[in-house]
This record gives C-alpha cells, structure tokens and sequence, in this order.
C-alpha cells in the first residue's frame, strides 16, 4: 500500500454499506432487547429476520461489472461476494426461522441468540469480501467467537458447555496456525494485499519453499474451519453437543464462510502455486469423503450422521476447489450453495420434531413419520434423495459438476474414488427414508411447530427438488460469480 489516502479510504465506504446496516442494526437490536420482557423476546427474532433480509436487498442490489477494491486495500467487492453474501444473510434468516420455536419450548428464548448470530455473519460478510489478510482473519474471528458462545447458549446443559469448550480449544489452535502461515506469507512477499500477493507469487515465487511451507499452515486452517479430514474432530461432538438451533448455524453460514475463505487464499492470492496446494488438497479431499462416508453408516444419531456427512460433502467440495480451473470453482461454488440448501432443510427437520425434553436426533425418531405426517415424510425424503445425489434432485448435479471438473484436468481415478464413495453414502440417506415408511412409528406426539417454521421448511425442501429439475438458473448464477 502506497500510502494511505482518507479521502479516497471514506469514499469507498459506500460498497460497504451492507456490512456497516448490518453492524449497526445489530447494536441496536442488542440495545433494544434490554427494553423487552421475556413475553416479547420473540419480537428480537423478528426484528432480526427483518434486518436480514434488508441486508441481502442492499448486498444484491449493489452494481458489480468487475472486481472493486477500496477502504485501502481491505474491502473488495466483486461478483462471488455478491452472491455467497445474499446466500448466507438468506441462510441465516432462515435459521432464525427455525430456531424461535425450538428456543421458545426450552425456555431458553433469549435475545442473546440473535444478538450473536448477527455479529457472527457480519464476520462473514468481512470475511467473503476480505482483500488483505488483515481482514480475513478479522473477519473469520468475529465469527469464530460467536460461534463459540452460541454453542454454550444452553446454560443448563453439560454437552454444550463440553462442546464449546472443545470448539474453543480446537479452534483457536486452527486459528493460530492460519495466523501463523499468513505470517510466512506475508514474510515472503511483502504485502498483505491479496492482489499484492497475487502479482507477487504469479512473478516467480509460486514455486519459493518458504511460500509452500505457509501454503501448508493456511491449509491446515482453512482444512479445519470447512472441517476436512483430519482436521475434522470437533465437528461430530460440537454438531451433537450443541442445540439444535446452533447446530444448523454451524452447518450452514458458517461453511459458506470457509469456502470464501478457501478461495480468497488459494485461487485468488495463490493461484500461482496451485499445483502444490492441489497436491494437498487431493490427499484432504480423499480422506474426508472415505472417512465421512464410512463413519457416518454406524451412526445411530441424526446429527452425528449429518456431521460425518458434511465432512464427507466437503471432500467433494474441494475436489472442485484443486481441479484448479474456473470450471471447478464454479461446480465447488454450486455445491456448497445447494449442500447449505439441503442441510439446513435436514436440520430444520429435526427442530419440528423435537419437543420439550426430546430433540429427535435419533434415527429411530424418525421412525413411522410417514403415518404422523405424510408431507414432511415427503419433504424428509427430497431432502435425503438430494445429499445422496440422486437424480433429479439438487444433489446430483453438484456432484456431477465436481466430478466432471477433475475430470476434465486428467483426475480419472479421484472421478471414480467419488462417485464410489457416492455409492455407499447413499446407504445411510436411504435408512432414513426406509424408518420414515417401512417402520411402525415410536412417537404419537402431534407435529409442532408454527405456520411460518412449517411453510418455510416446506420451501425449503421444494427448491433443493425445484433446483435438481431445472438447475440452470444457479448454475447461470454460479458461472457468472466465477468467470
């Protein structure tokens, strides 16, 4: 950076105007929540959901024509901003959804929820449209700490506390080595700019050892936040120790973060050297769909079973990512919207079942839902045929996209390494269609759940189908994030 202009840092204020309501309102929401009776708390998670959805108006709004730099080099805004921007705001109001009557039947229904849920996706927003390194990290720590809260947002309950505890440990030495191999970055080229990096790295020092040894630390940070193997220990525990509302947090905002953060890093500011990181990520991409797989087909636990399957979607995810090509961002991009689509349908599942003492997230819980409930058996089901990737729903698509991306840089035998594993995976997604229609029901207990929960979750199964039949629209979208 040459310098540092005040005027010209003030006028790019304006592309960060998203981030700046989104901060504010957030404040304000935590000021006005003190105002609140506990009768009225709900009103928090309405005021939340509304700001929101603003947030995503004023983000898709903003015009884009190419990639914006400004606040001096810390801000960029470009077209794949845009997009994961407008997802994960929409992501999030959608758990928001979710989460009120789940909070509400545990009396645990507190404004501290929101409050926390906000600032961590302004860390998100930071983190997508990050262009220094600077802000990266300070966007992925805001984040990380309220994620860390909201785990142990249960006061009473042991798990959580167990969970956040392991999730704070684990996270903060993660954070550590990410923090750490910028630093080598940063030692080697001299910038913390991504652009600068770029240009730096693209001008003969692609192949320097000191930059593939940082390489190999921002690895094994990024590895740890999307939760690759074999940095994937916290993600069972904290996926299950965790309510449910923070669960379906974690599996879905916070995985579109990671992967901006993953392209932010490795394509974009170390693009150069990307036939090194490829080789490393071939070896996390492996491992997270065999271990993913395999290990989920023993769980007896829902969410234990969604963990491992993410681990095993995230392996999928980074095949597109080393395939190293604009075909492959854009196949690693559409899956990890749909993947965020579809899991956060599966979890909200579990939030309409479970009642006060009983957090249906067992298998056995879904047991017989058919005969209590014949539409969200159905909704259940689209949901499970689309992670198991078959056609025509959602799922599908994004796996054929990643596959064909590997294919078509001489990965034959990855291609067939996925679509094995795709094989077995559909083995535990079909066990719960299968409990769903073919077993007697444990549970007589009346569906709960308010009107808005049931249609939006009811939504949200019908676009993972919606999207599997006419996938063009986001794969268009997709193609236009990532030229």
């Amino acid at each position: 950076m040459n310098g540092f202009n005040v005027a010209e840092f003030n006028a790019g204020l304006h592309y960060a105007s998203p981030e700046i309501f989104l901060g504010s309102a957030a404040c304000a929401i935590l000021m006005l929540d003190l105002l609140l009776s506990d009768a009225h708390r709900s009103w928090t998670g309405v005021l939340s959901v509304l700001v929101l959805l603003t947030t995503a108006v004023l983000s898709a709004v903003e015009p884009v024509g190419q990639r914006i730099v400004a606040l001096g080099g810390l801000y960029e805004l470009d077209r794949m901003a845009q997009v994961l921007k407008v997802v994960t705001l929409l992501s999030v109001a959608v758990v928001f959804v979710y989460s009120t009557d789940y909070l509400k039947r545990r009396a645990i229904l507190k404004g501290e929820y929101y409050v926390l849920g906000l600032f961590a996706t302004l860390g998100a927003m930071a983190l997508i449209s990050a262009g220094s390194l600077i802000t990266l990290y300070l966007g992925l720590e805001l984040m990380s700490l309220c994620l860390y809260a909201m785990v142990a947002f249960d006061r009473d309950s042991g798990i959580a506390a167990e969970s956040a505890i392991k999730y704070f440990v684990l996270g903060s030495m993660a954070s550590g080595t990410l923090l750490y191999g910028m630093s080598i970055v940063y030692g080697v080229t001299g910038h913390l700019e991504l652009a600068s990096i770029a240009l730096v790295a693209g001008s003969g020092f692609g192949a320097n050892i000191g930059l593939l040894f940082g390489i190999a630390f921002l690895i094994v940070g990024i590895g740890f936040k999307l939760g690759a193997v074999p940095f994937h220990m916290w993600i069972p525990d904290v996926y299950e120790g965790s309510p449910t509302c923070v669960t379906v947090f974690i599996g879905t905002a916070s995985k579109l973060a990671a992967f901006a953060l993953a392209m932010r890093l490795l394509p974009e500011a170390l693009g150069a050297s990307q036939p090194d990181w490829s080789q490393m990520l071939v070896v996390l991409a492996v491992l997270s769909m065999a271990i993913g797989t395999v290990v989920a087909i023993a769980q007896t636990n829902l969410k234990r079973m969604l963990a491992y399957s993410t681990i095993s979607h995230i392996g999928y995810i980074l095949l597109g990512i080393l395939a190293g090509t604009p075909q492959g961002y854009q196949a690693a991009m559409f899956y990890m919207i749909s993947y965020v689509l579809v899991a956060s349908g599966a979890f909200g599942m579990i939030l309409l079942l479970a009642r006060q003492g009983f957090e249906a997230d067992r298998l056995v819980d879904f047991k017989g839902l058919n005969a209590r409930s014949p539409w969200f058996a159905g909704m259940m089901a689209i949901l499970m045929f689309s992670l198991a990737g078959v056609p025509p729903f959602i799922g599908f698509w994004a796996k054929l996209g990643v596959i064909q991306a590997v294919l078509g840089v001489s990965y034959t035998w990855l291609a067939v390494v996925a679509v094995l594993f795709s094989v077995v995976a559909a083995f535990f997604y079909l066990r719960v269609i299968k409990l769903m229609y073919f077993d007697e029901p444990t549970d007589s207990a009346q569906i709960g759940g308010s009107t808005l929960m049931r249609t939006v979750l009811s939504l949200n199964a019908l676009a993972a189908f919606a999207l599997g039949v006419v996938p063009g629209s986001l794969i268009a979208l997709c193609q236009h994030a990532l030229p």
